[in-house]
C-alpha cells in the first residue's frame, strides 16, 4: 500500500509540474514564429490582405508571422488543417467569411462545423461586393436590371468564382428577393468571369470592392450597387442595394482570425490584444481603407455570433436554391 501511495504522490507531482509548465509556456507566448494560414492561392484579395495583416501582427507580438497558403475547396482545406492543429497559438487561420458561413453548407463532405470547431479571436475588417455590368448592358440601375430580367426571362446571366462562392450566393439572394429570373454561369475564379462581363458575354457579377473599384475607375465596367447597408467609402457615388430598391439586402463579407478550439484563454487574450492593436494602427487602417475595406474592433463573442447568424442565413438560401458543389 505504501508503494502505491508513493507512486500516486510522484504522479501527482509530475502532473502538477506539467500543468505548471503549460501555464508558464502560455504566459510567455509567443516564443517562436507563428503560422498564419490562408485558404486561397497567393495574389488574391484574401492572401494580400493576410500578408499586410501579418506584417503588423508580427510587430505587435514581437515575432515573425509566416503566411502559409493551403488553397482549395473555397478555404475548407485550410480550415480543416487549422481545426486539427495543436491549440498552442502557433497555428492561426486568417479566414474569409465564406469559409465559415457558406462553403461548409455547399460542400457537404466538410468534416467540421464552423460554429463549433474554432476559438474565435476577432473580426479584422468588413468588405462589400459590388454589382457590376458591362458598359454596353442596357440596364443602368438595379431596378432596370430586375425589370429587364423579368421581361426577358432567359436573357440575364451572372458569373461567379464558382458554385457556392460569395458572389454566387449574393446573386442567388438577389434572385430570391426580387423574383427575377437569372441564370448562373460559374467560372474558375473572379477574373475570367469579369472578362466576360466586360465583353458582354454575361450580364453581371458581384465582385469584391477592392478589385471592382479598379474596373469602375478605369471605365471598364459600371457599378450599379454595393451590397453593404452603408455606402462604400471607395465608391461613394454608388448606391447600396437597399437604396436601389432591394429591401433588407445587406451582404457584407469579412476577414477574421480564429484558432483551434482548445486554445488556452490567456493565449486568446494575448492574440486579441495584438489583433486589436493592428486594427487601430493608423498606417494599417489607411492601407486597408484605401483598398475599400472597413476596419472593425475585434471581439471574440461578436465574431462567434456573426458566424452563427450568417451560417443560418446562407443555409436557408442554399437549401432553397438546392445548391451543391459539383
Amino acid at each position: 500500500m505504501r508503494h502505491f501511495t508513493l507512486l500516486a504522490t510522484v504522479a501527482s507531482i509530475t502532473l502538477g509540474a506539467v500543468g505548471f509548465g503549460t501555464t508558464a509556456f502560455a504566459q510567455n507566448y509567443p516564443q517562436r514564429p507563428v503560422s498564419l494560414i490562408v485558404g486561397y492561392a497567393p495574389g488574391g484579395p484574401v492572401d494580400t490582405s493576410a500578408r499586410t495583416f501579418a506584417k503588423y501582427l508580427g510587430d505587435k507580438l514581437g515575432q515573425t508571422i509566416v503566411v502559409e497558403n493551403k488553397s482549395g475547396a473555397s478555404g475548407i482545406i485550410a480550415a480543416e488543417y487549422v481545426a486539427n492543429a495543436a491549440p498552442d497559438g502557433y497555428t492561426l487561420y486568417f479566414t474569409a467569411s465564406p469559409t465559415m458561413t457558406m462553403s461548409p453548407l455547399v460542400q457537404r463532405s466538410t468534416r467540421f462545423d464552423p460554429r463549433t470547431a474554432f476559438k474565435p479571436i476577432g473580426l479584422v475588417n468588413n468588405y462589400t461586393n459590388v454589382l457590376l455590368v458591362g458598359n454596353d448592358f442596357p440596364a443602368r440601375t438595379v431596378g432596370e436590371l430586375v425589370d429587364y430580367a423579368k421581361k426577358n426571362p432567359e436573357a440575364v446571366t451572372f458569373g461567379s468564382a464558382g458554385i457556392g462562392a460569395s458572389n454566387h450566393l449574393s446573386a442567388e439572394l438577389m434572385k430570391r428577393t426580387t423574383g427575377a429570373p437569372m441564370m448562373h454561369v460559374p467560372y474558375r475564379g473572379n477574373s475570367p468571369a469579369m472578362i466576360d462581363v466586360m465583353s458582354g458575354k454575361i450580364s453581371f457579377m458581384f465582385d469584391i470592392s477592392s478589385t471592382a473599384k479598379v474596373f469602375v475607375d478605369g471605365g471598364k465596367a459600371r457599378a450599379l450597387a454595393v451590397t453593404s447597408r452603408e455606402r462604400n467609402a471607395g465608391l461613394p457615388d454608388v448606391p447600396t442595394m437597399i437604396e436601389a430598391g432591394v429591401p433588407d439586402f445587406d451582404v457584407t463579407g469579412w476577414y477574421a482570425v480564429v484558432a483551434p478550439k482548445a486554445l488556452p484563454d490567456n493565449i486568446q487574450q494575448t492574440l486579441l490584444k495584438a489583433v486589436t492593436e493592428v486594427t487601430e494602427d493608423p498606417e494599417y487602417r489607411k492601407t486597408m481603407e484605401n483598398g475599400g475595406y472597413t476596419l472593425l474592433k475585434p471581439n471574440p463573442a461578436e465574431l462567434q455570433s456573426r458566424i452563427e447568424k450568417e451560417y443560418a442565413l446562407w443555409k436557408e438560401v442554399i437549401e432553397a436554391a438546392n445548391i451543391q458543389a459539383e
